[in-house]
Formats: structure tokens, sequence, C-alpha cells
């Protein structure tokens, strides 16, 4: 495997539909921008999708599941033998993302990415196992560069099945005890910031507990201090493989033109990597609601994004992306479903 397919660009929008879009926007019956957001929303869809009547009916949520070396030092709540009862549970239709994906029509896919679980055991997991957990990046890289390129590929070979079955977005959930660790490492590698402004309490942790995760992820980017040169370096030496393979879908996504709903504070550490890789990635991404991690709020400075929703969230498994997919399918219908003046023979202003 390589990192070659990196390379290629992302998908242009479609300028036209853009252009008729905003224009449409202006007849409809109503008030100019009195839907808001909702507008904007609705008229990058048209853009993404070249038409003027844009729709999400065909929904895949895809979680990545992985377990982390870090876990060792103690960084979570829970003990890393819950990722893999989570899969399981996963596949038995028990988790909230199940039901979510039940109740909002979508088609759940579990990607057991790098569990210590015999995740062939579990049905409807698909095992693409990068390895079985990562390294302790407290005391070496967290992977190697054939691991990390496993990873980011089995993001991109989520996104080809999802493509195969004609999805019109995408939606990334990850699973993994101690991945709040990782993802704040990384955001401190990428945005130049400690572990006391990014760290939060991920499972469950109290004030003491997140001040020793601080220090943990503090000592541990000393380690590899040299090293960070790069985002796949940063991603190698403190990631995780269900971070690789969500930055991973989020670039294959956007090379296919195929929209993404990012979830809260791991997958945008995700899709910051997948940024600083390729920036046009970002033309692809909205961003579903704004997690209860501190660090949160830095990463949406960093991408200059703004969630749909604000729930005070921070369950992961792709939940908080599915509760705000229904704006997106509203922006998508009033933009192609409501009267223009003239069609309904009222005056404009």
């Amino acid at each position: 495997m390589s990192f070659k397919w990196l390379e290629t660009p992302a998908a242009s929008l479609d300028a036209t539909a853009l252009a008729a879009a905003q224009t449409r926007q202006t007849q409809l019956t109503k008030p100019p921008g009195s839907l808001g957001y909702l507008e904007e929303i609705a008229i990058r869809l048209a853009g993404m999708q070249g038409t003027q009547q844009p729709e999400l009916a065909r929904v895949r949520i895809v979680v990545f599941a992985a377990d982390h070396g870090i876990a060792e030092e103690g960084v979570s709540a829970f003990p890393q033998a819950v990722t893999g009862q989570m899969i399981l549970n996963f596949s038995r239709g028990g988790a909230a993302i199940s039901v979510l994906a039940r109740h909002l029509g979508a088609s759940l896919e579990v990607v057991d990415v790098g569990s210590v679980a015999d995740g062939a055991a579990m049905p409807g997991v698909v095992v693409q196992k990068a390895a079985s957990g990562t390294a302790n990046f407290r005391r070496g890289p967290a992977m190697t560069e054939t691991q990390l390129a496993a990873a980011l590929q089995a993001g991109r070979d989520a996104v080809e099945r999802a493509l195969k079955d004609d999805a019109q977005l995408f939606i990334g959930g990850e699973m993994g005890i101690a991945n709040t660790s990782s993802a704040t490492a990384l955001a401190c590698a990428l945005l130049g910031c400690s572990a006391a402004e990014i760290a939060g309490p991920g499972t469950g942790l109290d004030a003491a507990g997140v001040a020793r995760k601080a220090r943990i992820i503090d000592e541990a980017l000393e380690v590899h201090r040299a090293a960070l040169i790069s985002p796949l370096e940063i991603l190698r030496h403190v990631g995780g493989f269900e971070i690789a393979a969500l930055a991973g879908s989020y670039i294959a996504s956007a090379q296919a033109g195929l929209p993404v709903l990012v979830d809260g504070f791991i997958a945008s550490a995700a899709a910051l990597v997948a940024l600083r890789l390729r920036p046009d990635t970002a033309d692809w991404l909205f961003y579903g609601h704004a997690s209860a991690e501190p660090g949160y709020i830095h990463l949406m400075q960093a991408l200059n994004a703004k969630p749909l929703v604000d729930l005070g969230m921070r369950l992961g498994e792709g939940s908080g992306a599915a509760v705000a997919l229904p704006i997106l399918r509203l922006a998508a219908a009033l933009h192609g479903q409501m009267a223009t003046f003239g069609d309904a023979g009222v005056s404009e202003g």
C-alpha cells in the first residue's frame, strides 16, 4: 500500500448549479435570507449534486473501530475491552448509532480497523485491521508507515462500498477506548496547543483524571517533537487507526464528489488531518454537532467551520452527525420544493 492516492484532487463543485441555486433562493416565496444557514446549506448541496433538486435519501454511516496502546496509561474511565464489546453491540443493533440509523433510514456499516478483539466472529462487521491496536505513543510511534497506509485505505474502501450502493451522503463514526487522547494529541500537534487547552473528560474522567491525561499527552508529544514534521507523520506517531480511516474516508469522499457530514471532536480532529493533507477536501464537509469536549472549539476555529446543532453530546459513533442529518434533508427539501414567487403568484418585495 502507498499514500499516492492522497495526491488526487477533490472533485469541484458544479459552478453552474451553485449560481442557479443562489438565484433560486432569491425567487422562493420568503424574504431573502429568512431561512438563514439553511439557505447556504441548500446552495452547497445543489453545487455538490449538480441539481436544483438535491436529496439525501441514501445515507451511509460507517463506524470505524480500533484500540489504542495509550489506554495502558489509564487515560480512559473505561477498560480497553469495551471497544470489542461495543463492536458486538453495533453488530447486534443495540448502540445509539444503530438506533439512529434505523430511524433515519440510513445504512450502517461497522469496520474493525484495529481492535484487539476477534471481529471475524461478529456478524455484519467488516474486518480490515491495520493491526490489533496501535502502540503506546507515550513510548514510541503509534503505528508504522505500512499500518498507517492500511488504515487510510480502510477509509477509502468504505467510501467505495458506499458509492457502489449509490450513497448520497457519508457519515463517519468511531469507537475506541482512549481515542480522545489520540485526537487530543493530534489537535495539539497540528494547532500548536498544549494538552491542557484541548484535553477533556472523554468517557467520563473527573478533573484530576483530565489533568493526568493532559500531562501524559504533553509528555508523549515531547517524545515525538522532532518527528512531528507533517500531517502524515503526526498521524503516524500519535494517531489511531480509526482516526486515520476517518481522514482517509473524508479525502476519498471529496475526491469522488460525495458530501460528508462530520461528527464531533474525534471526527473533527480527523477532518483537520484530512484538510492539512488535502485542503480542497473542505468543500465537501458539513459539520454535524458541537461536541461538549473542550478542545472542539479549537478545531472549529482551525477548520473555519460551523456545526449544525449543539445538544451537549460527546458520545461519538457518528451519533451527533446522525442527529443533525434531518437539518440537511430539510434544507434540500425547502430548496427543491418551495414555490417561487412566479409559481405561486405572490408579489415580490
